[in-house]
């Protein structure tokens, strides 16, 4: 079975209890049981992982890609606008990745709108809520699980 890793990086633990008004009310494991329920239907798995520390971050980008994942869909957190080393991990393994936010970084505060992965990212989707997983998940079977 095809495999896709969707990573989240910090605070995404916090969904439902963080700005509910930014992020919605839906907590963390209703995200990661909507994206499990998806993917098993569209014949993938979905690997899903959440940290709050960056190098286990890595590791995980890295993970997909010796055990052969078809992409990874990330929501990097505040990493999006500092994490080099997650761009960087992402290059390296040439793996096509969607990049999304449950908000629209450019709507919010201007140091939100910089996204160190945007350049290693296959598509980018912001601002459509948890739903926007669904969209990066669509949208990895559909180009690259064929």
């Amino acid at each position: 079975m095809n495999k896709i890793y969707v990573i989240n990086g910090p605070n995404l633990n916090m969904l439902g209890i963080r700005e509910p008004d930014i992020y919605g009310r839906e907590d963390y494991a209703a995200l990661i049981r909507r994206v499990c329920e998806y993917a098993t239907n569209r014949g993938v798995e979905a690997v899903c992982f959440q940290s709050n520390h960056e190098g286990e971050l890595v590791d995980k980008i890295q993970e997909a890609y010796f055990e052969g994942a078809k992409g990874i869909v990330i929501n990097p957190g505040a990493y999006t606008h500092t994490s080099i080393a997650l761009l960087d991990a992402v290059k390296a393994t040439g793996l096509p990745t969607v990049e999304v936010h449950i908000s629209n970084p450019d709507e919010r505060e201007e140091f939100r709108h910089k996204s160190y992965i945007r350049l290693a990212a296959y598509k980018t989707i912001c601002g459509h809520g948890l739903s926007g997983y669904i969209e990066a998940l669509d949208t990895l079977i559909e180009e690259f699980c064929k």
